[in-house]
């Protein structure tokens, strides 16, 4: 009779990010412990030792720096920050044509039948908008970081509660805008330290036809949307536009080489990828 790993083991040991080498078949259940006591130890001792240096010298998560970061080389490049609710209208939705038709309807947290979480940022980010561009002149560049909300099966990929970063630039000439998205792709992941990716075409439930940003190994870092869009009628707005988003805790999966996205998320289980649950 052979033993492997129980799925209690398994799951401990991806909590703390250890690999156990392949196969992992024991001739007995004691060998099997051993095995598992020894790995769990060297995990512990890793995670504990990450934790050390965040609250001895970095201090700061890796999801707060690279948002500190993404905002500074934004700022620099004459991109304004802004902040929107994060418990937004059911009219707002309706607005961005998320009506109980659509698929995303079904992942919105509601709160009752007049508000919900914000599923995107995009809703906020078209309020103020409008009211900027009724004052200030084209083109004009703004972003937002916050935290959005939706009913996801919780996979190595997707999270609950996710931050994201929104940059749109209104005014953007019609005949620019494809180069003005790679430009501000490449803006966003070189200021985030992540090399080697590349754009290609795919279709949003929202947006329609646009471009994604994706990895070597064909994992999405952000999504794009160009205007003039149907959707820019609710508010009034008529001039050109180019908007890409990116999933912050997707970001720091792909650049620190992680097998999921919850290490790096907002948790009581893990701090700075670190597991919290060390004894």
């Amino acid at each position: 009779m052979s033993y492997s790993f129980s799925a209690a083991q398994m799951n401990r040991l991806s909590e703390l990010a250890v690999t156990p080498l392949e196969p992992a078949i024991f001739e007995t259940a004691e060998a099997r412990q051993r095995m598992f006591s020894q790995l769990e130890k060297e995990g512990v001792k890793k995670n504990r030792r990450a934790l050390t240096r965040l609250i001895e010298t970095t201090h700061k998560p890796a999801l707060c720096t690279l948002s500190e970061n993404l905002a500074r080389a934004l700022c620099a490049q004459g991109f304004t920050q802004v902040t929107t609710p994060t418990i937004i209208s059911s009219k707002a939705l309706k607005k961005m044509t998320i009506t109980p038709q659509s698929p995303l309807y079904k992942q919105v947290f509601h709160l009752d039948g007049k508000t919900c979480l914000r599923p995107m940022l995009a809703p906020g980010l078209y309020e103020v908008s409008q009211r900027l561009l009724n004052s200030q002149k084209q083109p004009l560049g703004i972003f937002e970081i916050g935290s959005c909300f939706r009913k996801e099966s919780e996979g190595n990929t997707h999270l609950k509660e996710f931050t994201m970063l929104n940059v749109v630039e209104w005014g953007t000439p019609m005949e620019s805008r494809l180069d003005r998205l790679k430009t501000l792709g490449a803006l966003v992941l070189d200021a985030a330290e992540i090399p080697g990716y590349c754009f290609k075409e795919d279709h949003s439930v929202v947006y329609g036809e646009g471009l994604d940003l994706v990895s070597p190994d064909g994992l999405e870092l952000a999504s794009t949307s160009m205007g003039p869009h149907p959707l820019d009628d609710a508010l009034k707005i008529t001039c050109t536009w180019v908007g890409i988003g990116f999933g912050l805790e997707r970001l720091l999966m792909f650049r620190e080489k992680t097998s999921g996205i919850h290490r790096h998320s907002k948790s009581t289980t893990f701090l700075d990828g670190a597991c919290l649950k060390l004894k």
